[in-house]
């Protein structure tokens, strides 16, 4: 199906109006991560990591429940209203974050930020797939991640607005909330849904795309395959900036770049190479995203394991940037390969029941992670096990078996 240069130009120009978004979502999470130091010391009943691994995951099982409540209001209603309403709704909590002075607040500020986080990406990802047919997806769906990645890249700075007395950290999250919320505005006006066409199937009831989606083997596969290694990513993200600091005795802020530039920058490279990789091979091969996508996963295992045993710093950077490139290849193509397994009808609301399991790990992973950390059991071991759970994900990526809805 061929596209007029107009409608090409607008299928990019929402992937440009939706690339600030997902920095802001991203950023957010990272500015957590980076600023623990500062914000321990500030809130003095957080006392142990264990403490700090419950409020990673409270935000993670709370976005994890209302990932599909807001994936199929995106399907049933308007992916537009979805993705606006939640970025005005998280750029307002974030402000109130810097407002918190106990563990308690923070964590249901977090809790309630998951709430508000959960409804955007399974309708940004959908819209990015109603506008870009199979040529594109792929890159389309790469290039909107690459502002997740940007998103992180900056939290990796938050640790100096930290230390920053004229800012600190409540005025890091004080200024991104402001800035989130003057970007609703404009996103609100411009945003469009693609316009509705002869071949749209009509909407279904919550229950009726439930057993419609959960009666799919492949998808309850694809699943399984975007959990899996999405466990080690979230450790990664989460927890490496203290793992850096405490390792390698760093202050605050070179921790947290270190923990984040390198792999980050390498994950657009693995984006922006990935989604053209796995739009080109699917031209031969339906299962040519899968293909690329199970490559960066198996670029996981050796990042992993050298992280874990990494003696100095820069050797610690050279196993995150591989472990950023073979995230990027694997991130880009979770919603192209899920377009092939489901109708338009359905992506959101798969997309958020991906995240639902995805994300209900992740929040178990990091608490599960400062657990241990906490016992002092070696970060090698650690790290060893998310490598093993990464590698059986790559045998069940090989058994799912798409079809060809290249055009839809």
């Amino acid at each position: 199906m061929n596209e007029t240069p107009s409608a090409s130009r607008t299928a990019w120009l929402v992937v440009m109006l939706l690339i600030p978004v997902a920095l802001l979502n991203y950023l957010d999470r990272q500015m957590l991560a980076t600023m623990k130091s500062s914000m321990i010391g500030d809130i003095p009943d957080i006392q142990t990591k264990a403490q700090w691994g419950l409020i990673l995951g409270s935000f993670k099982w709370v976005y994890a429940i209302f990932s599909p409540i807001g994936g199929y209001l995106a399907d049933r209603i308007s992916r537009r209203h979805v993705i606006c309403f939640s970025l005005f709704t998280w750029s307002a909590i974030t402000w109130a974050t810097g407002q918190v002075h106990s563990y308690d607040q923070l964590l249901w500020t977090r809790a309630i930020m998951g709430v508000s986080e959960a409804f955007y990406i399974p309708a940004a990802l959908a819209l990015i797939a109603d506008y870009h047919l199979g040529p594109t997806r792929s890159r389309a769906v790469g290039l909107h991640q690459m502002g997740i990645y940007a998103g992180v890249i900056i939290g990796g700075f938050a640790g100096y607005a930290a230390d920053n007395p004229d800012l600190g950290w409540r005025g890091a999250f004080a200024w991104c909330g402001l800035l989130g919320i003057a970007y609703s505005l404009p996103l609100f006006l411009f945003l469009r849904n693609r316009p509705a066409s002869n071949d749209d199937k009509p909407k279904q009831a919550a229950g009726s795309a439930a057993r419609t989606l959960l009666g799919n083997t492949n998808f309850l596969l694809l699943i399984l395959y975007f959990t899996l290694p999405a466990m080690a990513a979230w450790i990664v993200r989460d927890w490496m900036p203290d793992i850096l600091r405490e390792r390698f005795d760093l202050g605050q802020g070179k921790a947290g770049i270190s923990a984040v530039l390198y792999w980050q920058l390498a994950a657009i490279v693995g984006a922006v190479l990935g989604g053209w990789l796995a739009d080109r091979w699917m031209r031969t091969n339906i299962r040519g995203r899968i293909f690329v996508s199970a490559i960066g996963t198996f670029l996981l295992l050796p990042a992993l394991f050298g992280v874990g045993n990494a003696t100095t710093l820069v050797v610690a950077i050279l196993f995150l940037i591989v472990f950023g490139l073979g995230w990027g290849f694997f991130d880009c193509n979770s919603m192209p390969i899920l377009c092939q397994l489901v109708g338009p009808e359905h992506r959101a609301t798969g997309y958020g029941l991906m995240n639902f399991v995805s994300i209900s790990c992740g929040g178990f992973a990091d608490w599960i992670f400062g657990a241990l950390r906490d016992r002092h059991l070696p970060l090698n071991a650690i790290f060893g096990v998310f490598a093993g759970i990464a590698l059986l994900s790559i045998f069940i990526a090989l058994r799912i078996r798409p079809s060809d809805n290249s055009t839809s």
